[in-house]
């Protein structure tokens, strides 16, 4: 069975920095060969889950090199981050997905080169979004974010209100629901951060019973490099894995999750 591995910015050891293509494949490999079997353990197929490496922090040297490697999407946590590797690798066949907490006056910006959105929580920001989207002529894949810990300190809405947010989101027509996303808790307690991810699972079941047109494909987004493999066993169709692929950051996820 897994282990719970939150990162606290001591892991050069479990998670080495990669600086070479070879070495970004072999960490790409590890981390699809520790889905496979997180996936095999429960009946599920692994090609029914998603990594999306995740570069925050990571200079754009490296990122050129992983991009080099076979990357084709990345995620980034903070906008003016996310806008300013898009610029540097222009050249590169590379998408670009948000992850990250949006403020709407950064709207414009994920607007113009994201290729999804994996943290959308207000209307205000469905709202923003949706008018830069239909002034560009484009659409955006978007995840809802629920804050399944009860944590305040993170971002996401409260599970209850997930029904009537999912209703209103049709108003917003650039905007196409993918599905949902969470953070679990940072925790090495291995029940405690799986019931976050069941919980974003019987939400996800529970709008497909009750209103299925508005969950799109019922993708799950959920863990991370210290608990992916719990987040397979558990459902997750996407999983946003950086550590693991690029190396131990610095300081801990808590740093960085949520941004400010």
């Amino acid at each position: 069975m897994p282990k719970v591995s939150q990162g606290d910015g001591a892991g050069a050891d479990r998670y080495p920095t990669a600086f070479t293509p070879a070495d970004f494949r072999a960490n790409v490999a590890d981390v699809r060969a520790r889905i496979a079997a997180a996936a095999r353990r429960v009946g599920r197929d692994p090609e029914a889950v998603r990594l999306l490496p995740v570069s925050k922090t990571v200079p754009t040297d490296r990122v050129r090199v992983a991009i080099g490697a076979g990357m084709r999407r990345l995620g980034e946590n903070k906008v003016q981050e996310a806008m300013r590797k898009h610029r540097e690798t222009a050249d590169l066949d590379v998408e670009w997905s948000v992850i990250g907490h949006l403020q709407s006056n950064k709207a414009r910006d994920v607007a113009s080169f994201a290729a999804e959105f994996q943290a959308l929580d207000r209307l205000k920001v469905a709202e923003a979004l949706d008018r830069r989207l239909q002034a560009a002529g484009r659409s955006l894949d978007v995840y809802v974010q629920v804050n399944t810990s009860a944590e305040e300190s993170k971002f996401g809405m409260p599970p209850e209100e997930l029904p009537g947010f999912l209703r209103a989101l049709p108003a917003y027509g650039s905007l196409r629901v993918r599905g949902l996303m969470t953070l679990a808790l940072l925790t090495p307690d291995e029940v405690r951060v799986r019931a976050c991810f069941a919980l974003l699972r019987d939400l996800r079941d529970r709008a497909r019973e009750e209103t299925p047109e508005l969950i799109g494909d019922g993708e799950l987004s959920m863990g991370m490099s210290g608990d992916y493999e719990i987040a397979v066993e558990e459902g997750a169709t996407c999983v946003r894995v950086g550590q693991a692929i690029f190396g131990a950051r610095a300081v801990p996820d808590s740093h960085y999750w949520p941004e400010g």
